[in-house]
């Protein structure tokens, strides 16, 4: 029903409603004693983009036994109070949940304890507009208006099932002058508590055991920096200091019952909820025999199932949720051609297995996430792949891995821990790790001078996760606009750029190599000057925006990049160089990375390596890493100079 309102009376109301915020905001606004509090936290633990800090947090954590399903439930209580350390600040307080837990309290008081009247949001976690999970999320916008404000935040939330009480973290992006979290362990439940990162962290512990009943564990942490968020960092369980939540049996009626003892619970229970799928194989099978019936060989075959599945049904991501452990029916995926990785991952088996071949549910952490399977923990692992076994050889398919080669791992999963299912058993096995020269990138480019401007002919080879990222990025362009958007990438949409004459490989293909050739002309690159010409020969410029001086966190790749470049110019005839940039090269044992300059008869070349070997660039290398790379920039920033002879 639509209701009309009476603009003047609309108006008065919210003139009424701005009065009566006005007041309330100077009835609470901070003291002369509640701002100088803030100018010295922002002084003693803020970093300069630091608008809020936490004040003061404390979380209590209760067990509890749920008699008629036999489990252990958690109740969380937590009450945090933030204090604006700039004027205009906003923050936003977010907590999960799902279909295992529930929030029983999320309230925002002011300074006075009064409710605040904060509005509180309660939605799904969506992606691209589809429910991938039961996951909700409660939060609300709080406001600073003024430097020393002040809001109290208070949090119940209850876990129906221990297990999925995963970690407690101690720090977050916020500065923190004091955080506790205090736990009461009951004597019946067999429980440890694994202290992760805690080094360089001044956390008082005390454990008081003179309860019959419980144990108090309490954890202080006092006077920390927020934690910059920043692209490409490592995940959270590498360098936070946080409580890994290790239970591992309870005691009831003097009977004792196993949760996550050891890696084996942990692999029960994932497969207790494989075994609840309803899988309807006859729904699968005549796309099955659709797609192999003209392959001659096995390899064929996997192959025409692998890339099927990567083609052909949508991803719905989730990292780090709690939710959703139950993979999808194949059937259910194929239906809709979307669902996340344990979908995906489940369609795939199962397609394998009614080709005829040994293809296994497989679960597995990503290089975002620190643990393995020896700690067994929800929080060991976030995604779900396939297995197969084929003629002595193990394969690891990863369906959400756009154009990726069988045989070919993401750098996201190489080194990493699996899970493999196999009936009432398991298999503990690792994805092999692959050199950076896997992802090899070859770029060579000839220029001529003519005018003020390098023309020249460029020709671009690229491999594993270099050549599949591009391929899938291409593939993903709406087919009327592909080619003035590939013009536009190979250009770095720069107007001094024209490109034309574009050959390429067939880009669908995801197994040989990607190969481009193109014309190029780039203007305003040559200037002329009293019989001298100063010349511009590295305009792209790879990897000048990796400028780490601002940095705080240890900076991981998407994968290891291995780019070998060689440009050449020619020396036009009469002149010779009269100024060339330096050689510069720097190691480590993470990143090679070397630029050389010679002339060769009457070409003048520039050859470059970037091997980024590990994928990773680690604090500990930051400082020999921007003193290279302000070398680097000043060679990007030279000319070539060139005289009459």
């Amino acid at each position: 029903m639509i209701r009309l309102i009476n603009v003047k009376s609309w108006m008065l109301a919210m003139v009424v409603l701005q009065s009566v915020s006005m007041f309330a905001q100077q009835r609470f606004d901070p003291s002369p004693e509640e701002i100088e509090r803030a100018k010295t936290i922002k002084e003693e633990i803020c970093s300069k983009d630091d608008d809020v800090a936490l004040l003061k947090s404390k979380t209590s954590i209760r067990f509890g036994y749920t008699g008629y399903n036999k489990k252990v439930n958690v109740d969380l209580k937590r009450t945090e109070s933030y204090i604006a350390v700039e004027k205009n600040a906003k923050m936003w307080l977010v907590e999960s949940y799902d279909e295992n837990s529930r929030i029983d309290l999320f309230d925002v008081y002011n300074k006075k304890k009064r409710e605040a009247n904060a509005r509180v949001y309660d939605r799904f976690y969506e992606s691209e507009d589809l429910f991938y999970h039961d996951m909700r999320l409660k939060s609300s916008h709080l406001t600073f208006p003024l430097l020393g404000y002040f809001y109290e935040w208070k949090m119940n939330k209850h876990y129906k099932d221990i297990k999925y009480f995963t970690s407690l973290y101690f720090t977050s992006k916020y500065p923190t002058k004091e955080k506790t979290i205090e736990i009461e362990v009951p004597r019946w439940l067999n429980i440890e508590f694994k202290e992760m990162n805690f080094d360089g962290y001044a956390i008082e512990k005390t454990v008081d055991e003179n309860s019959s009943n419980y144990t108090k564990y309490s954890y202080t942490i006092k006077d920390v920096k927020g934690v910059k968020q920043e692209g490409a960092m490592p995940g959270p369980s590498y360098f936070m200091p946080h409580l890994l939540v290790l239970p591992k049996s309870h005691i009831k009626l003097n009977q004792e019952t196993s949760i996550f003892k050891e890696t084996g619970d942990l692999y029960n229970w994932y497969k207790s909820l494989v075994d609840l799928l309803e899988e309807k194989p006859e729904e699968l099978k005549a796309l099955v025999e659709k797609l192999t019936a003209d392959k001659p060989t096995d390899e064929d075959k996997i192959k025409a199932i692998y890339y099927w599945v990567q083609d052909h049904i949508r991803y719905i991501a989730y990292e780090d949720g709690i939710a959703g452990f139950k993979p999808d029916e194949s059937q259910n995926v194929y239906s809709k051609k979307y669902g996340d990785c344990k979908g995906m991952a489940n369609l795939m088996t199962e397609m394998l297995k009614i080709a005829g071949f040994d293809a296994h549910l497989t679960w597995i952490g990503t290089n975002r996430i620190a643990y393995d399977y020896s700690t067994p923990n929800l929080s060991v692992d976030n995604h779900m792949i396939c297995t197969l076994n084929h003629k002595g050889k193990r394969y690891f398919l990863d369906g959400t891995q756009k154009y990726n080669a069988l045989g070919a791992n993401a750098n996201r999963i190489q080194g990493r821990q699996v899970l493999i299912e196999n009936g009432t058993d398991y298999i503990l096995d690792r994805v092999p790790l692959a050199n950076s020269d896997v992802n090899k990138e070859i770029m060579n480019i000839s220029y001529t001078i003519e005018d003020d401007a390098l023309i020249g002919k460029v020709v671009n080879e690229l491999n594993g996760e270099s050549k599949s990222q591009f391929i899938y990025g291409y593939n993903n362009i709406e087919s009327d606009s592909k080619d003035d958007v590939l013009k536009k990438y190979l250009s770095k949409n720069d107007k001094n750029i024209s490109i034309s004459n574009i050959n390429t490989s067939d880009l669908k293909d995801r197994e040989g190599k990607t190969n481009l050739e193109y014309d190029i002309k780039i203007n305003n690159r040559v200037s002329s000057y009293d019989g001298e010409i100063y010349v511009d020969i590295d305009y792209f410029q790879e990897f000048g925006g990796l400028d780490l001086n601002e940095r705080e966190n240890d900076y991981f790749m998407s994968y290891k990049y291995y780019f070998d470049s060689s440009i050449s110019v020619k020396i036009p005839e009469g002149y010779k160089i009269d100024h060339q940039p330096k050689d510069i090269s720097i190691e480590t044992d993470d990143f090679t990375i070397t630029m050389k300059y010679h002339l060769d008869g009457d070409q003048f070349i520039c050859e470059k390596l970037f091997n980024f070997k590990s994928g990773k660039i680690f604090k500990k290398d930051f400082e020999k890493y921007k003193i290279f790379h302000s070398k680097l920039k000043d060679n990007y920033n030279d000319q070539l100079t060139l005289i009459k002879i």
